[in-house]
């Protein structure tokens, strides 16, 4: 209502609303539905879930490996129509592999630890104006860690040329391949990204793809406009 109502010009009937968002899947499908339904009385709603609005994005109606790599990450086989697998992320905790908040976090790690590059954690704090106990009061004590371990990618792409965090970056995309896309099987099927976090580090993930002998396919950092193509296109 605040943001994107008073953006519609008054003389522009809205027939259709695609909703596209991270859990949405029944029940809380329905839920969103009626809200939109109060908002917009007279379209026609659909609400999916932000996979397979990246898989519309990323493939159209063809069959494809899509994959999420943003604050958290996701994948999952899609079979021109819908997401007919899906390993779970599991979140940044259990898994969330190759995501922002799972980079941010073993970057953490590594660094308290002494892994890193002499003067690299001192120039980490000075980069973020932190102390160690503050970085451990928002990822323990503070609500949405997530989104603080995942705010602190710049850094780790300001300094994606030293080889311990070049190293980081590819390990924790070859787990992500090796824990969720290989699970899929098929691959003979290009793998393909949208997010932040995969165009961000287009080279590294790359590099892993290669090592792990799948295909790259299509990296596409915002997918809306790819998203918005395919309704003018599909209905």
């Amino acid at each position: 209502m605040d943001e994107l109502i008073p953006c519609i010009p008054s003389a522009c009937e809205v027939s259709k609303v695609h909703f596209y968002g991270a859990g949405c899947m029944d029940p809380y499908r329905s839920e969103l539905i009626k809200i939109l339904k109060d908002i917009f009385p007279n379209a026609e709603i659909t609400a999916e879930s932000d996979l397979l609005g990246a898989a519309r994005a990323l493939c159209g109606k063809d069959p494809g490996i899509v994959c999420i790599l943003g604050t958290g990450s996701n994948s999952g086989l899609y079979d021109g129509k819908n997401i007919i697998n899906n390993i779970s992320p599991l979140g940044f905790i259990l898994g969330d592999e190759g995501s922002g908040a799972v980079l941010g976090r073993t970057l953490i790690g590594n660094l308290i630890k002494g892994d890193m590059p002499s003067g690299l954690l001192e120039d980490f704090l000075d980069f973020f104006h932190l102390t160690i106990p503050e970085i451990i009061d928002k990822v323990y004590r503070k609500p949405r860690p997530n989104l603080f371990l995942a705010s602190l990618v710049p850094f780790i792409q300001h300094h994606h040329e030293i080889p311990q965090i070049h190293d980081m970056l590819v390990s924790s995309f070859r787990q992500f391949i090796t824990r969720n896309v290989c699970h899929y099987g098929h691959r003979e099927m290009p793998v393909n990204f949208v997010g932040s976090i995969a165009h961000t580090f287009k080279r590294e993930l790359s590099e892993s793809i290669e090592a792990e002998g799948l295909i790259l396919g299509e990296i596409i950092q915002h997918p809306i406009q790819n998203m918005a193509k395919f309704h003018q296109k599909f209905g």
